[in-house]
């Protein structure tokens, strides 16, 4: 393949727009393309370990003021990074650049498609997200991480291929059969990403503490909780009687998703590809408030595979929760068949299948 080829990737400041920039990274470099990673000052903080020859910061900002003033220094910024990007592809001449959404990615793509470079976006979420609409009109190709994807125009739709998600190796390496506890211990894992947290630390142990002592006794829960709610959660849990792990942060998620009988979690694009690829029943709570509803409808994907059981936050309560686990609980042979359609939607070599859409549009 040679050195001179060389692809960027552009994604923003967070895991989810990361992690499958890095299983796309993994696979280009193993078929000798150079990697470089463009991405906003944020993203260059958590980019210690990509894997890339460099990592370039580009000026972005999102867009959310109401004032005249805030509008105009965003817009200022994003111009900025465009013509930052603009240079680095004039200079470094890639095959094609590959934006993963988000605002931090409209710097990077709108700037290689004013260079004359390839560009690709790849849409995770099972609605497709402003930015990439934003850049949807300007690229070669689309990437879509679900089969249909809500909000797209017919133009887009005809540059669209279904790739599905990335996810990170250490995915792919837990993915095992589901394995059925008999009347033994029950593993319970529970996380909610970085806004998601909170909610499952307010609503959890309650919930818990509703249950049953035989439910509760073969209980084992391994929950995500902030700093500031680890003590709470951990005192109840403890004052149940009920075997806990409460940490902030997981950095073996997949083999704890691998070993769980059931997972509670938020639904961004990166969770619900994780637990289809490594096959494991969840309830799903999407986290109101998004612009698209991207979550509520990567949930939805799920639960009408008979993999996942979607519950939005105003009905996600102690009492609901108590029920749906009570009921889990008793129905192995759901669990188990839960278990198999997740499996079934998984897509474990998506990282592959982007890779050859990338190379097919790269101009090396």
């Amino acid at each position: 393949m040679g050195q001179s080829k060389l692809v960027i990737l552009a994604a923003g400041g967070t895991g989810g727009h990361l992690f499958p920039a890095e299983a796309l990274s993994h696979v280009l470099r193993a078929q000798g393309i150079r990697v470089v990673l463009m991405t906003d000052p944020r993203g260059a903080e958590f980019a210690g370990e990509f894997p890339a020859d460099a990592v370039i910061p580009v000026p972005s900002a999102t867009p959310s003021g109401r004032s005249l003033l805030g509008k105009a220094r965003v817009g200022l910024q994003i111009a900025q990074g465009v013509l930052t990007a603009r240079k680095v592809v004039k200079e470094l001449k890639p095959g094609v650049v590959v934006g993963f959404g988000g605002y931090p990615t409209v710097p990077p793509v709108l700037g290689a498609a004013f260079a004359g470079a390839k560009t690709v976006i790849h849409e995770q979420n099972a609605v497709i997200g402003r930015a990439n609409r934003l850049l949807s009109g300007r690229v070669d190709a689309i990437a879509t991480g679900f089969a249909a994807v809500g909000g797209l125009s017919d133009a887009a739709k005809a540059k669209c291929s279904h790739v599905g998600n990335p996810v990170r190796p250490a995915v792919v390496a837990a993915a095992s059969p589901y394995g059925w506890p008999g009347e033994g211990m029950f593993n319970l894992l529970v996380f909610g990403g970085s806004q998601g947290a909170r909610i499952m630390a307010d609503i959890v142990p309650p919930a818990i503490e509703l249950m049953s002592e035989a439910e509760r006794k073969r209980l084992f829960i391994t929950q995500q909780a902030r700093p500031e709610d680890q003590g709470r959660v951990g005192g109840i849990y403890e004052g149940l009687g009920v075997k806990a792990e409460i940490a902030a942060f997981f950095k073996d998620l997949p083999a704890r998703m691998a070993q769980a009988h059931l997972v509670i979690g938020r639904s961004g694009a990166s969770t619900v590809a994780e637990l289809a690829v490594i096959g494991r029943p969840s309830i799903l709570v999407p986290l109101p408030g998004a612009l698209d509803q991207d979550q509520a409808a990567n949930a939805g994907y799920l639960e009408n595979c008979g993999a996942a059981l979607r519950v939005m936050q105003p009905d996600f309560t102690p009492q609901r929760l108590a029920s749906e686990l009570s009921t889990l609980m008793a129905q192995p042979a759901h669990l188990t068949t839960m278990a198999e359609n997740a499996k079934s939607a998984g897509i474990p070599d998506a990282a592959d299948r982007l890779a050859r859409l990338v190379v097919a549009t790269a101009s090396f």
